[in-house]
């Protein structure tokens, strides 16, 4: 099976479409299919911080319906989802883009997408196992001695937050250790989370988060061949935004 694995979308919904349309799928209603049969997947984070999370949504609702969708949640998929069951979140972070745009919906509207995505959330694997396990998606990464394990938190930690330490930045981000760096295992992981200027590939990893939400671009790995494809973000350039590995 041949993949198409998208970063992080943020609400970049032009972009995405510009993306989905460059990597040569075709829109039948409401869905894209590939004419060789390719498949779309995604690495999380589909909403907050861009300018149409919900239309992003309809999308991955559309996939979803038509048994098509790929997607291994993130921290905002997590932080909406809870938001939606009314749990206490700080609207902070991107998600008061969402918020902002749900609420300007009907409330018959917000009660349909409250509903749907509570449903869309708890029918998502927690990361993806493809191609006989020769490929992993998650949305933060993933340790080679946690794949195939029973999900327990420290799991749900991981892929959802990466390999944080506790401490967090003077802007609130948690500090992360670069768990790429030690990754030693044969299956390929794909993955995102951490915004960086281009694609970056290290010990059979590849972080395809090339930060479209700011100002950079929206990029997919194309699976087996390996190759980026991508797109220029239309949002602001936020230069501080973007990671600097010590590679």
């Amino acid at each position: 099976m041949s993949y198409d694995i998208i970063g992080d979308i943020h609400g970049c919904f032009e972009e995405l479409e510009t993306l989905i349309t460059k990597l040569g799928y075709q829109r039948q209603k409401n869905i894209f299919v590939h004419p060789q049969g390719r498949k779309l997947v995604f690495v999380g984070d589909a909403t907050d911080r861009g300018p149409q999370s919900l239309e992003v949504l309809e999308l991955l609702f559309a996939l979803q319906d038509a048994d098509l969708l790929q997607y291994s949640p993130g921290n905002h998929c997590n932080k909406l989802y809870r938001f939606f069951k009314g749990h206490k979140v700080h609207i902070s972070h991107g998600l008061e883009t969402t918020v902002e745009e749900f609420n300007q919906l009907s409330e018959e509207k917000r009660k349909q997408i409250r509903k749907r995505y509570i449903n869309f959330y708890e029918s998502l694997p927690f990361y993806q196992q493809l191609d006989n396990n020769h490929l992993i998606v998650a949305h933060a990464g993933i340790r080679e001695d946690m794949i195939g394990k029973p999900i327990q938190k420290n799991i749900i930690v991981f892929v959802l937050y990466g390999d944080i330490t506790g401490e967090s930045y003077l802007d609130g981000r948690p500090v992360r250790r670069d768990w790429a760096k030690h990754y030693k295992g044969t299956a390929l992981i794909v993955y995102g989370h951490t915004p960086i200027k281009e694609a970056r590939f290290m010990n059979n990893t590849v972080n395809i988060d090339t930060g479209c939400v700011f100002g950079g671009k929206l990029s997919a790995l194309r699976y087996p061949e390996l190759t980026v494809v991508s797109v220029p973000s239309i949002q602001p350039y936020v230069k501080e935004k973007f990671h600097d590995y010590d590679d």
